[in-house]
């Protein structure tokens, strides 16, 4: 039976205070996890997030065989052994889209790896062709047989390649810079994503032995070596820069004072830039945002999403229940996935006036009164959003299926909102209406 979170709206109130801590990143762990499999010995992650993905991906490393052990909350060590399973768990691996890149690492070390198609959130296409393209390049062979992929690598290992990826992908980028880390010869990624969880799995690697270059640009150069070793070097997941702006968003729509520690401002510049042009009063610090109430009402502002450091993406449902408290219209245009603004029509039974211009833009009227719904989240990131707008609701909404979407990647999320003044509860789902 999945689970639901039951809130209490406050009506557009400003009630919110105190500090709420930011995990660590789900999109740089499940990275980390994975280029354990690139070391001779073993290694230690730490401030790993407690979420269900990095739970999948601990236990899709020790069904291959990999020796996975938590020494406290949100410290594990990792070793993986001279020979491991290349077959992927199809029932782990179906279920959430972080486990291709295990797949790089595998590939390139053990010389094999099977996986079905990779699953995750339904917010539209995410083609595996670039990652089957650039395995090829490498001098892999791929073959694909009932949903199975199966690629195997040439007489002596994979042989560095030149890659101008189609579309900027940080999956993509990370899967071959990791495969190229004990390929032979020289890798270079063209068109590279430059997301900074890109940046901090370089620099771990790197500390470690692997030799990579241009990490944060968009060209990467990677001189395939050795093994890696992780003795002394222990992994720190660096800040959830989605987590941070999903409470900034909150904080600036339903808080008297509220302060997100633990975080990097700098990762999230494009969502604060946007919401002081609307009027949200914002102070940063090193590793600190403090958003305050101000007088004035906002005033809307037009978003289009981009690749880092344009506007993340998976802010982008946050924003736009921001955006409905704002004066006037905003035009709200998705870049990244075709799928990602199916859950608008949820928003505008809570009383929202989006009109939907085609699959990636939408026009938000506001400000609107919003009124608490029952509602089903659709994926990860509209899920929260869906608790941000229950927030800020008049009524009581409930949140379904959050076990299967929020927390996949937001650890303790009823906790960190109680602290702060929400009234949230979780209860064992009903039937969603």
């Amino acid at each position: 039976m999945s689970e639901s979170l039951v809130i209490k709206g406050f009506d557009g109130a400003r009630k919110l205070a105190g500090s709420v801590r930011v995990t660590g990143a789900k999109n740089a762990a499940l990275k980390a996890i994975a280029g354990t499999i690139l070391f001779r010995d073993e290694v230690t992650l730490s401030n790993i997030p407690e979420i269900n993905d990095v739970e999948r991906m601990f236990e899709l490393l020790s069904l291959l065989g990999a020796n996975v052990a938590q020494k406290k909350r949100g410290v594990y060590e990792v070793l993986v052994p001279k020979t491991l399973s290349t077959t992927m768990t199809p029932e782990i691996a179906k279920r959430f889209r972080g486990s291709v890149v295990a797949t790089g690492p595998i590939l390139a070390r053990f010389g094999r790896v099977s996986f079905p198609h990779p699953g995750g959130c339904l917010i539209g296409s995410r083609p595996i062709d670039l990652f089957i393209e650039g395995f090829k390049n490498m001098g892999a062979t791929v073959h694909l047989k009932d949903s199975v992929y199966t690629v195997t690598a040439p007489e002596g290992g994979l042989r560095g390649a030149t890659f101008f990826l189609k579309h900027q992908s940080v999956t993509v980028t990370e899967t071959f810079m990791m495969a190229a880390t004990l390929a032979k010869g020289t890798t270079v990624i063209k068109n590279a994503a430059m997301e900074p969880e890109i940046e901090d799995l370089a620099n771990f690697l790197n500390t470690c032995g692997a030799k990579i270059s241009g990490h944060g640009t968009p060209t990467i150069t990677i001189r395939g070596g050795k093994l890696l070793s992780g003795k002394g070097h222990t992994y720190k997941t660096m800040p959830d820069r989605i987590d941070a702006g999903s409470f900034l968003v909150l904080g600036a729509l339903a808080a008297k004072e509220l302060t997100i520690t633990d975080c990097n401002p700098l990762h999230l510049e494009a969502l604060i830039e946007a919401l002081r042009t609307a009027g949200v009063h914002i102070e940063t610090t090193k590793n600190t945002i403090v958003v305050r109430a101000g007088n004035k009402a906002y005033t809307g502002v037009g978003i289009k999403t981009h690749e880092y450091p344009g506007f993340p993406t998976d802010l982008q449902a946050p924003m736009v229940i921001f955006l409905t408290q704002a004066e006037g219209e905003s035009m709200v245009f998705e870049t990244i996935f075709e799928g990602r603004l199916n859950y608008v029509e949820a928003l505008s039974s809570m009383g929202a006036s989006i009109v939907t211009m085609d699959p990636h833009r939408v026009l938000v009227r506001g400000t609107t009164s919003l009124k608490g719904r029952n509602l089903k989240s659709p994926d990860l990131r509209a899920g929260l959003a869906f608790v941000i707008a229950a927030v800020i609701a008049k009524g009581e909404s409930v949140i379904h299926n959050v076990d299967t979407t929020i927390d996949r990647g937001y650890e303790d999320i009823e906790d960190r909102l109680r602290a702060i003044g929400v009234e949230v509860e979780r209860v064992r789902d009903q039937s969603a209406s």
